[in-house]
Order: structure tokens, then sequence, then C-alpha cells
């Protein structure tokens, strides 16, 4: 019978940084299982980490190295803006939980942008799009961006004017109307929320703001590396934040509880389970003990019989616990919000993240150019 190890035993043994167990674990080169004695804790197989310490002793080279720090390595690029420490989500020194329980996202902005007072998203696009959504957001930074002036040699507060502004085309075209109240409160105007229970819609906002180099972030960052304009570089974030495995997790958990409706939790959970697909809303790599955002923004919700029966069936088969892309289905049925609602609130708030990263990757003046590995046959 295989051995299992505790977090704490795993890390001692492989002697890394607990993302990095989590990178192995992604990967699934070490397995990994809820613990027996205590559901929220996770097991990993010994035979497994023991194989890796052996091949760790041996040494890499710098390639292989470089190779597989790309997928949820330690760390390559240095940032002040935000990490995810001991369970938490830090915004440059703030815990972005204990900040969602009172801060605006144009308040969040200040923080992340290391600015005295907060910003404002008062910009709206010349041709306001008569359909808010992904395709309008798409299409206005896009404009915007072809229009925009490269980013290279400019101050960070000529750079924040910048983003700003596009923050704000990126509001209007994703429902929030013009005006200068914040971006939380015209999205409940829009989307017909009254004053009371627009704070929700505050608070996830704020969770969402930045989650260190996640992928989206890194696309922006490369964007920025060149001196592309900062609009640019906030579409590629949008760009990659589209695909299914980021933004789209939300959407996903939506269709999820859809079917939970329909078949029953316990059903449409194994269904989802043995097609051998990571299950959308719940856990995540960078915190085994349960994601803080998800906590914070459930504690102000309230959950409805269908996605309860589903996060009950979720850890009974995983132990695993929600995370913000649950707490974002959440918020859009208990609130009646449009069904892409997750997409929208992850896109609006996240620009606020990418632009902090475009204008700390330009003032660096490095440029992201990493080298690929050929395997391919020479001439």
């Amino acid at each position: 019978m295989s051995e299992w190890l505790s977090r704490e035993e795993a890390l001692e043994r492989l002697k890394v940084r607990a993302q990095t167990l989590y990178a192995y674990v992604s990967r699934g080169r070490i397995g990994m299982r809820p613990d027996r004695a205590d559901p929220r804790r996770s097991q990993y197989r010994a035979d497994d980490i023991a194989a890796l310490a052996t091949r760790r002793a041996r040494g890499r080279s710098p390639s292989v190295i470089a190779e597989s720090a790309i997928a949820w390595g330690e760390p390559s690029i240095v940032t002040a803006i935000s990490t995810v420490s001991q369970g938490r989500l830090i915004y440059r020194g703030q815990d972005a939980a204990v900040l969602s329980g009172h801060a605006t996202l144009e308040e969040a902005a200040a923080v992340l942008w290391a600015l005295p007072k907060p910003v404002a998203f008062e910009a709206a696009s010349p041709d306001a799009p008569h359909q808010a959504g992904r395709a309008s957001a798409f299409a206005q930074l896009a404009v915007l961006a072809g229009q925009g002036r490269p980013s290279l040699g400019r101050s960070a507060a000529s750079l924040h004017t910048d983003a700003a502004h596009a923050v704000g085309v990126l509001a209007a075209a994703l429902g929030a109307p013009a005006g200068s109240n914040p971006v939380h409160q015209r999205l409940a105007q829009d989307w017909s929320v009254d004053s009371g229970r627009a704070d929700a819609i505050r608070r996830a906002l704020v969770l969402l703001a930045d989650h260190e180099l996640n992928a989206s972030t890194f696309a922006a960052r490369v964007a920025a590396s060149t001196g592309a304009p900062l609009a640019a570089c906030l579409l590629a974030g949008l760009a990659t934040l589209s695909g299914p495995r980021h933004g789209g997790a939300g959407e996903a958990v939506m269709q999820l509880a859809e079917d939970a409706a329909r078949h029953g939790a316990d059903a449409t959970i194994r269904r989802w389970l043995s097609h051998d697909r990571p299950l959308p809303g719940f856990g995540h790599q960078l915190y085994p003990d349960g994601d803080p955002r998800g906590a914070a923004l459930l504690s102000v919700i309230e959950v409805d019989g269908t996605l309860s029966s589903l996060r009950d069936a979720a850890f009974a088969a995983t132990g695993a616990l929600p995370n913000i892309d649950f707490g974002l289905a959440a918020l859009t049925r208990s609130l009646g919000l449009p069904r892409d609602a997750p997409f929208r609130l992850f896109a609006l708030a996240r620009s606020v993240g990418w632009a902090a990263h475009t204008v700390e990757q330009i003032t660096s003046g490095s440029v992201i150019r990493p080298r690929g590995r050929y395997e391919g046959v020479l001439v």
C-alpha cells in the first residue's frame, strides 16, 4: 500500500516551496488525495516524492529548470504589487480579503498603483456599445490600443492616466454606465441591483483586482516589455483571460450548477470527474487550505440550494473547498445577474492589476524574451 505524506513532510523531503509542490501536483507528477483524518487538508504520495527528490539531487540543466518554472514554478519576475503568502492574498502589504471588507475598486487601484488617492474610472468609449459584454470589451480595447501611444520612455504618471482611461472604457463596454460613481454602483444600476446588495459586487471586484503572476498578467507584462501602448497590454491580458482555464471558470461553475439542478449534485460531480477534468469552482494550487477570496465573497452572499448541494458533493468527492470562481457563480445566481457576469466582473477587476503590472514592467526597462528548447530536426 502506498505511503502518503502531509504537506509539511512533502515540503521537507523535496526542499521546495509550497508553490512548487502544487506545481508538481497540477502536472500529475505527484499524486494527491484528501487527508482521511481531516478532509480539509491534503496528502501526497510518498513514492512520487521520493522519485522527484532523486531526480533533483542529480541536478538539471539550466534549460530544463527554466522550462519547469514556466508552469506554476518559482516566481521569476520581481514585483512589489501582489503575492500569495501563507494562504493569504497580499496587495502591497495589505490583506486583500480584509481590504475587500471596505474598499472600492477605485481604492484598491490606488493601493496596487501606489497612488495617494482613489483612481477615477470615469472615461467612457466615444461609441458606447449597444450590447455590453465580452465582444464589446474586446472591440473597445482594440480601438483604444490602435490609437494609443507607445509606452516606452514615459513617466509612471502619464501611464497611470492612460490606464485610468482604458479601465473606464472597459467598464463601459462591460456594462457600467458612464458616470463618476464607483464602478460597482454603476454595474448595479445597469443590472437593476439595489444599493444594499451592490456591496457584494464591490467586494468581488476588490478580491479579483490582482493575483500575482497569473497567465493573463504575464501576458500583459510581456506586451508591456515591448513598449506596446497601455491599452494593448490590457488587451493582451483580456485575450488570455478569455480562455476556459482562466476567466471562463466562473461560467463553467454556472453550467455545473445547471447540470446539478437537472441531474443532482452527486451525479453531476461524478460525471464531471469521470471525464478526467479539473472541477471548476473548487480548490486552488496556491491555497491548499481554501481560497480566502472565495471565503470572503461567500460570507456576504446567500448561497442557493443547488449550489449548496454542489458544494457538499464536491467536498465529499475531492475534499476541495469553494474558490473565487464558485463565489462568482453564487453572486451571479443570488443577485440575478447576467449569465456572463462572472467573466465581466473578472475582466473589469483584473484590468486594474494588469495596469499595475504593465506600469511596473515598463518602468523596469527590461524585455521578457525566453528561449525555446528546440526538439525538432536540424538541417
